[in-house]
């Protein structure tokens, strides 16, 4: 069948897998270090993010994931809770719902929104495809109403408020 993997995984390698990847994520959003971040990916691996591009091979995947997450709205994001997953072992992906949670802004405001992962596994803990499905409205909204409320607040920082001046019309 085109399109198989040639190499079998059961479900419960690929889901090892994908715990063992996302423990590592959670080390990279507690640290703001996102360089290893590629490293979980084979060396010719493709992230689709489609509201950003498609990035092939780990040093773009790493340029575009230091660049996101280390900057507004990427950078204050808490954590990427799972809501669910399902594993397809035929095809060695497996797809999630990813929360994307933000702190308190300044007065008790709780905000994330979620967006569909796809991960295609490739075999010894690593992923050969990511691919980020969500509606980029919702999250730009997301940005601006923590952001304004963070400012109100007195706790938004410089490239908040930077961000909140290029795409939110102001503070």
């Amino acid at each position: 069948m085109t399109g198989s993997p040639t190499v079998a995984f059961s479900a419960a390698e690929i889901t090892d897998a994908y715990s063992a990847f996302h423990e590592k994520v959670a080390v990279f959003a507690a640290s703001g270090e996102w360089e290893g971040y590629a490293d979980l990916f084979t060396p010719d691996a493709v992230y689709v993010e489609h509201a950003m591009g498609t990035f092939t091979g780990r040093e773009e995947i790493r340029a575009w994931s230091v660049r996101t997450m280390t900057s507004y709205p990427g950078r204050v994001m808490t954590g990427f809770p799972i809501s669910w997953q399902v594993v397809d072992a035929e095809q060695a992906r497996l797809v999630c719902e990813v929360l994307n949670p933000m702190p308190d802004p300044g007065d008790g405001t709780m905000l994330t929104e979620p967006n569909i992962t796809i991960m295609t596994y490739a075999g010894d803990g690593l992923f050969s495809r990511e691919e980020d499905v969500y509606n980029p409205l919702r999250f730009h909204a997301l940005a601006l109403k923590w952001a304004k409320i963070a400012a109100a607040h007195g706790n938004a920082d410089e490239d908040v408020l930077v961000w909140l001046d290029k795409f939110g019309g102001g503070r």
